[in-house]
């Protein structure tokens, strides 16, 4: 993880060859540690409860031992399950909000409070300790 970012120099070419041989490609890569990105939930739902306030559920997904059909769910792959959860009216930005489960309210007194109107998207990603925020899950609320 400690070499995430960092630019390292390879040579490629044909193992026929000696590594001096001018046929061998010199690159210079940096790679972003991907392999760790959390993967975007999935069933991201939505419903409207009393008061006008709007629920939100979705399903984790995990890169770590998932395979398995055995359990109900698939196991935490990292260290503390949390996501982000973001409101978008248009492109703009209008809330923020980090939660520990999968699922969030979106009481009538916030949406007033951020003047939501419809149609706006509420998206989610999961967050790792080792990587920041996942891949988004976007849902559009047009009623």
């Amino acid at each position: 993880m400690s070499a995430r970012g960092l630019a390292r120099h390879y040579r490629i070419g044909s193992a026929l060859r000696p590594v001096d041989d001018p046929s061998y490609v010199h690159r210079v890569d940096a790679f972003d540690g991907i392999g760790l990105r959390p993967y975007s939930p999935s069933h991201l739902n939505s419903v409207s409860v009393a008061g006008g306030d709007r629920q939100f559920t979705w399903i984790r997904r995990t890169r770590v031992d998932g395979d398995s059909w055995a359990s109900v769910e698939v196991p935490l792959g990292e260290a503390t399950e949390s996501y982000l959860v973001q409101v978008l009216q248009g492109s703009s930005l209008v809330r923020t909000v980090t939660v520990a489960t999968p699922n969030w309210t979106y009481g009538s007194a916030q949406q007033l409070a951020d003047g939501i109107t419809v149609p706006f998207t509420v998206q989610v990603a999961q967050i790792s300790d080792r990587f920041g925020a996942g891949l988004f899950k976007g849902i559009v609320i047009d009623v």
